[in-house]
């Protein structure tokens, strides 16, 4: 009598509490519960009651850490996206084309 071997049984992985997605040309957009503290240990309070919230990766916000749409006034370019278009390349493995401006 022969024992049938099983493929193993994969665990469900929880749905991610917070999720952060790099915008085209944009700020960071972060979704979930979190709290943001600089490097002083000073908490921010964050916009939109927490929900949900952009941050600056321009530089150029005059509402920083916060996001205030400046990147798409000032041509801002995403250094991972000006680079790979200047040596003519796609996305990393595993991460899609990211469409559009923020």
């Amino acid at each position: 009598m022969s024992e049938q071997t099983q493929p193993p049984v994969e665990e469900p992985q929880p749905e991610p509490q917070v999720t952060i997605t790099i915008r085209n040309n944009g700020p960071y957009r972060v979704e979930g519960p979190v709290r943001l503290v600089d490097a002083d240990g000073t908490e921010y309070t964050l916009p939109g009651g927490g929900k949900g919230f952009s941050l600056c990766r321009c530089g150029a916000s005059t509402r920083k850490p916060f996001c205030d749409g400046t990147h798409s006034k000032i041509g801002f370019l995403a250094a991972e996206r000006a680079v790979r278009e200047m040596e003519g390349g796609q996305p990393p493995q595993g991460q899609p084309p990211q469409a559009g401006p923020a």
